[in-house]
Order: C-alpha cells, then structure tokens, then sequence
C-alpha cells in the first residue's frame, strides 16, 4: 500500500504536535503550582492503543518523559479493565515506568466513535506527596515509604466522575492538600483538552488516514535516526560519570558506560555501575532508560520525537547495579539527578567519536531545594520547591550556556517575584556564580548563586543535588566546571551539608539564609588554545579574576586590566603540555 503524500503526512504530524501542545498549555495556564505554571516540570502525550509506544509529545514538555510516559503507559495498559469513556487513572509508581514519587502521571483512554483509539497521558510535579520532608526530597531516605505515597494505577474519574474516596485518599496523605485540587483538576482538564482537539484531527482526516500517518512518521523518525547513527565510526566507546553520594554513604557512585556501534544500531552496556545504594539515588529502569534516549536526541536534535526515534538504541538493562532500582530501594533522586549523571557518561562515551557534535558536560543537576513550613501571616503552611539553572559546557563552535535549564528538561527556575509572593521569603543575590565554567578552547558556561533568607516563622530545608564533589567533566582536555555548593547562615552560625549538596529537615528560623552556588559547564578542548582577547575579555567582564585566568588559560592580565601578550607567550611557552599548568577550577 502506498504512503501518504508528503503534504497530508506533515500536517498530520503537525496536527498530532498541536494537540500535545495545547494540553501543555492548559496545563501550564490552569495549574495551582508554581512549580507546572512557572516553572514548566511537567509534560503531556499520545501513546499508541495497544503498545502505549509515543506517538508525539508536547513541545513544552521535559524530554526526561519521553520515555518515562511511554512506559507508564504500558504499565496502566497491562492493569487497565472494563474501560468506559472518560475514565482517567492515576499513578506515581517509580517501579511502574515511573520516575520518582513527585511526578504523578495522568493517563486516558482515548475513544473514537465508541472505540479505544489511543492514550493520552501527561505528568505533572506535584510540590509534595507526603514522606519524611516537605517536597519529597528525603536525602537519607533507605525505603521509598519514608518519600511520600506511592499510587499504583487507580481510576480517579470513573467515567467522567471524579471518584472522592480515591481522592481522599490522596489529599489524606500529603502535605498542602487543600491547594492539590487546583493541580489535580487543571492535570485532567489538559487530557479533556486533547480529547477534543484529537478528535477534531481525526474527523477532519479521518481515521485511517491518521492512523496510516502515524505508522509512516514512526518508520521515519527510525530511518532519520539510523541515518546520524550511521555516521558514526563502528567500535565500542567507553565513558563514565560520578554521583557525589547517595545521601547515607559519603561515597560516589560510578556509572560505567560502554557503547557499542554497528551499522545503524547502538548498544548500551551500564552493567559495569556501582551497586544498588542505600539512600535515594537509586534510577528505576524506564528512568534509566529515557536518560540514553535524551542524551541521544540532545546530540541528535533534528530527529523527530514518537517511538521510531529509539528503535536503533539498544539497552541492556543494568540489574545489580543502581540504575536498576526494585522496590523498596528509595530513588527521589534519579529523575532530577541520576538521569543527569547517566547523559553524561554517553556523552563523554560518543565525544570521541563525533567531536564535532558534541560538547563538555552541562551543570547536570537541577539544583532541587525545598522549603517547608508554616507561615503566620497567612495562617498558612506551603512547601515552596526551587530548580535552578547551570552552565553548558563548550562546544566546537563556542562557549557554553550560562544559566541555562537542566539536562533532562525545559524547566526554568520560578520568577523569584512570583515565589517571594507565595511563600515567606525574600532572595536578596539571584547572581551569576563567576569562575565556575570550566577553561578550554571553549570554556563553559557559568551557574548561579542565590540567596534566600526567611522572612517570617519557622521552616524546614531540605535538598537534593549533585556535583558538589566533582564539577561537569570537560571534554578533549577542558578542564571540569565547578562545583555545586550549599551554605545555611542561621544567627552567626554556618552549616554546610556533610554531603556538600544533600541534606534534609534543617531546621530554619526567621531571618537565616540558604546560599546556594549551581556549577559552570565543562571546557571544551584544551585552554591553551583559547585565544588570549577573548580570555581578556572575560576577565573584563569578570566572569574570572585575573589570577584565575593566569592559572587556568595561561593568559596574564596586567595591573591596569590589559592583555600582556609577551608575558602570556612567556608563560604558556613554560609548559610543554598544559597539564603540567597548576591549574585550578574555580
């Protein structure tokens, strides 16, 4: 049978696109969370009738739920019974194709004419699902009990009727409940969105012409890919990255990462990763696996975006390590963290295969902080949740990205108005972390620094990131971007975290601080090589101290802020390689 002509084929693709979008933005327009509204940690989907394989996702959505919805979605597939239209299930289950207990997943059957068609799907980060801290980011947690409720798939509208008992259930066992339902009815209104607009595509169309549309765009996006595969030389390419500590145990965590490339198709071994760990930076198996797929489709990000994309990746599923996580192995950190570490190791796999393609590590944390307690102007509690940017790393064409959004996703850090509106806080820094981008040819993109101090009433910080041991690994001899780092000022006193970036319940009271430092992207290529001016010119701008740079770049700046070219040959030509530079990261 023919194909659709290349026409009716984009604008179904087109048409499929918009219908996830405009659930993005009902979502995004009607949540109660700063978290969804401001911050975008959430995403929305179609996934196919009998396999619950992606047929398109929203442009707005965090491509760490690429593969995490596909999956979730298979697993509500397989318990799914006596479906009526308008049913709607709820579920967080890590182990279920989940990620951590945060991200709560709506999923819908999508009925046509009276017949299922299709799923449609969407996650949402929900501030708070009950556990041991305010936000769910239990740092210490050995059991994934003590990080909040797990759903396992449970209708929450039968039919078009929100069931109250389940429902209560819920709001039973989490903190803020009261300010859940606005969530929780914007999460099902974006899926009633999707109905409408999926069917209006589908009369429009009609259904076989749809449905042969999807068949064809998922056997392209698997054409496109093998094409950029292909181009990669055959041979296996070794790569690892490092989690600081698990929470509990004060050691790193080493992912090992081997990839195999023949012909068209990858093969991805991790079985050589540390253990299972005790605290929560265990990864449940569709995190991990979605972690290679957007690695793979920020090298490649032309290739389009359903279930053809990852036909050519081949995961071997790392059990008896830590990215393998069973029950009941705590793992609220594998999302925001793991996921990171995970995308780094391919990309320090595939950068010597494809220099030109890739690029030094970015921050690779998403900086995530909770704040949780009782406010006494509002009579009120809240739990206020902040992600923060970082920097890229260099790439063969330039510097990296200062504050740019996380590896695994689009989320921003919330307007900072718009937290010292909800909750009792006032940020007195929101600063770029000078010196923190790795030195190279291309050097790296700077984090952040922040400043929070509490303005009213008694609190509880807690905090999940990563890198404050180790900075982003540089790339064909870029030095690493600095670390990550946590600083609490409470009357005189300074605590920083034992685990340098995680910790939980510190005790917060009216006028403390929490200082918070993001890392800078990794340098690409060697520093030496970067052209003195541009070094000058950082220094000017100072994004570097003129001892850092002396130290780092081999470029010396004099006392009056100029380039001094003959001190700068002198200087570099005393180092027959630049390793032998008394480097240091800032």
């Amino acid at each position: 049978m023919p194909g659709l002509d290349p026409i009716t084929l984009t604008v179904i693709q087109s048409g499929l696109q918009q219908v996830c979008n405009e659930m993005d933005l009902a979502f995004v327009r009607s949540a109660f969370s700063p978290v969804i509204s401001e911050a975008l940690d959430r995403s929305d989907g179609i996934y196919e009738r009998d396999t619950g394989e992606l047929i398109a996702q929203g442009e707005l959505g965090l491509p760490v739920f690429v593969g995490t919805m596909q999956f979730g979605t298979q697993c509500v597939i397989e318990r799914a019974k006596n479906l009526k239209d308008g049913d709607l299930y709820i579920v967080n289950d890590p182990y279920l194709g989940g990620t951590h207990l945060m991200d709560v997943r709506f999923v819908k059957p999508f009925f046509y004419q009276g017949e299922l068609f299709a799923w449609l799907a969407n996650t949402g980060h929900w501030p708070d699902t009950g556990g041991a801290v305010p936000g769910g980011f239990s740092a210490n947690a050995t059991e994934v009990e003590q990080e909040g409720l797990r759903l396992p798939p449970v209708k929450l509208y039968k039919a078009g009727v929100l069931d109250e008992e389940i429902l209560s259930i819920v709001l039973s066992n989490i903190r803020i409940a009261d300010q859940r339902i606005g969530d929780i009815k914007a999460q099902a209104a974006a899926l009633s969105v999707g109905e409408k607009r999926f069917t209006e595509l589908i009369d429009r169309y009609g259904k076989d012409t749809v449905l042969k549309g999807i068949g064809e765009l998922k056997q392209r996006a698997s054409q496109q890919m093998r094409a950029r595969i292909k181009n990669i030389p055959d041979g296996t390419y070794l790569g690892e990255a490092f989690v600081d500590s698990d929470g509990v145990v004060d050691e790193p965590l080493r992912i090992s990462m081997k990839i195999s490339k023949k012909d068209t198709e990858l093969h991805f071994d991790m079985s050589g990763s540390s253990p299972p760990c005790q605290g929560p930076m265990n990864s449940v198996i569709a995190t991990t696996r979605s972690s290679i797929y957007l690695a793979i489709k920020h090298i490649f990000p032309e290739v389009p975006i359903n279930a053809g994309t990852f036909d050519p990746l081949h995961i071997k599923d790392p059990e008896g390590t830590f990215l393998y996580a069973r029950y009941p192995r705590p793992v609220s950190g594998c999302a925001a963290e793991v996921s990171q570490r995970i995308a780094e190791a391919v990309f320090s796999a595939l950068v010597q295969a494809i220099p030109d393609q890739l690029f030094a590590a970015p921050a690779g944390t998403s900086g995530n902080f909770c704040l949780g307690g009782f406010d006494p102007k509002r009579e009120r509690s809240y739990v206020m949740y902040v992600i923060s940017g970082g920097g890229y790393g260099g790439n063969p064409k330039g510097d990296g990205l200062s504050n740019g959004c996380s590896t695994i996703g689009i989320s921003k850090t919330t307007p900072i108005e718009v937290m010292e509106q909800y909750y009792p806080v006032l940020f007195e820094e929101y600063s770029l972390h000078e010196g923190s981008g790795g030195a190279g040819k291309q050097r790296g993109g700077f984090g952040v620094n922040y400043k929070v101090r509490l303005r009213r009433g008694n609190a509880k910080a807690s905090m999940v990131m990563d890198h404050g041991r180790s900075g982003p690994l540089g790339a064909l001899g870029g030095e690493n971007g600095g670390v990550n780092r946590v600083r609490i000022e409470s009357h005189g006193d300074t605590y920083i975290p034992p685990h340098l970036s995680k910790d939980q319940n510190i005790m917060i009271r009216e006028g403390d601080t929490i200082r918070v430092s993001t890392p800078g992207g990794g340098g690409f290529g060697t520093a030496f090589e970067r052209d003195p001016e541009r070094v000058a010119r950082d220094v000017n701008l100072g994004y570097y101290t003129a001892e850092e740079v002396r130290k780092r770049f081999g470029v010396v700046i004099d006392a009056a802020g100029q380039l001094d070219k003959d001190a700068t040959k002198n200087y570099r030509g005393k180092f027959s390689k630049f390793q032998d530079c008394p480097n240091t990261v800032g």
